[in-house]
C-alpha cells in the first residue's frame, strides 16, 4: 500500500513583493521574494458523501516569526508560534503569542490586527503554494502483535483514522512519532501530533476555517481520543492557547510500517 513519506513531503509558499504586498506579515520583510519550505506534519482528506468530491488539506511544521536574511534580531518581538495550514484554494495560519487575544498589527499596519487564525485565498496572499507529497510502500500491521514488534524494532510507522458523520469521510494521515508498547501485556498506545482535527459540521467552502491542532491517542482499531489545543484560562482575564480539551470519536484506525 502507498503511504505518504513524510520526511520527505513538503509545503512551500512564496512570497513575492516585487508582485504583490504580502497580507500575512507583521513586519516590512527585509527580503524580496522568499520560499518559505515547511515539513508537513499531517494530511487530511476529506470526503463529501453527497457529492462524491474531495479535498486534501495538509498541516505544516510549528515555526516561529522571524525576520529573514536580517544581520541580527531575528526574532519578531512579541514573538508567535506559527502553524501554516494549506488546501488547495485556501489557507489559514495560525499565530499564538504569548496569550491568546494579544494584539499584533498586520504590517502595513493599515492592514488591521493580525488574526491568530487568518483564512485566504492562497492566489491572492502567495505568489505561488507548492504542496509536494512523497510516497513510499508501506505494510499494514493487523495485529497488536505486529504492531508491538514493528514499534521495538524501531521501524518508521504511519497511522490512518478515519472519522465520519452523516455527511463526510475524514481521513488523517500522520507520523507515529511516541508510541507505547509493551510485550507482555500486549498493549500499544499511540500519543502523537500535532495533527489536523476537522470540524464536520461546516460547508465544504468553510472546511479548512474549522480546523483545530490536537494530539491523538489509540489502542484499539475502533476508536480515538483527542487532545485538541484552544484559548485556555489560566488566571482571570489571561487566557493561552493549550491543549486542555478532550474529545473521542468512533473511529477506523490502521498503523502502517514505512517500508
Amino acid at each position: 500500500m502507498k503511504i505518504v513519506d513524510f520526511s520527505r513531503s513538503f509545503l512551500t509558499f512564496r512570497i513575492d513583493v516585487l508582485k504583490k504586498p504580502p497580507v500575512t506579515v507583521s513586519h516590512k520583510p527585509p527580503f524580496t521574494v522568499n520560499n518559505a519550505r515547511i515539513l508537513i506534519e499531517c494530511c487530511c482528506e476529506i470526503t463529501d458523501k453527497q457529492s462524491g468530491q474531495s479535498e486534501e488539506f495538509v498541516l505544516g511544521a510549528s515555526c516561529k516569526t522571524e525576520r529573514v536574511g536580517v544581520k541580527r534580531d531575528i526574532w519578531t518581538e512579541p514573538n508567535a508560534d506559527f502553524v501554516p495550514i494549506h488546501g488547495h484554494k485556501k489557507f489559514m495560519n495560525l499565530k499564538a503569542w504569548d496569550y491568546a487575544g494579544r494584539q499584533v498589527m498586520l504590517y502595513p499596519p493599515s492592514l488591521g490586527v493580525q488574526p491568530e487564525r487568518q483564512v485566504g485565498d492562497s492566489a491572492e496572499a502567495f505568489d505561488s503554494v507548492r504542496i509536494d507529497l512523497a510516497y513510499r510502500e508501506g505494510e499494514l500491521l493487523r495485529t497488536p502483535e505486529e504492531i508491538i514488534s514493528a514499534t521495538l524494532a524501531n521501524h518508521p510507522l504511519v497511522a490512518r483514522t478515519e472519522i465520519e458523520n452523516d455527511r463526510y469521510i475524514a481521513l488523517l494521515e500522520y507520523p507515529v512519532k511516541t508510541i507505547n508498547a509493551s510485550e507482555r501485556d500486549i498493549i500499544y498506545q499511540t500519543d502523537t501530533g500535532p495533527i489536523l482535527l476537522p470540524d464536520l459540521s461546516r460547508e465544504p467552502e468553510d472546511l479548512i476555517a474549522g480546523f483545530e491542532l490536537a494530539f491523538v491517542a489509540f489502542n484499539c482499531l475502533h476508536w480515538a481520543e483527542f487532545i485538541v489545543r484552544v484559548p485556555t484560562p489560566i488566571a482571570e482575564g489571561i487566557r493561552v492557547h493549550h491543549y486542555s480539551r478532550t474529545v473521542r470519536f468512533d473511529t477506523k484506525n490502521a498503523i502502517i510500517r514505512v517500508l
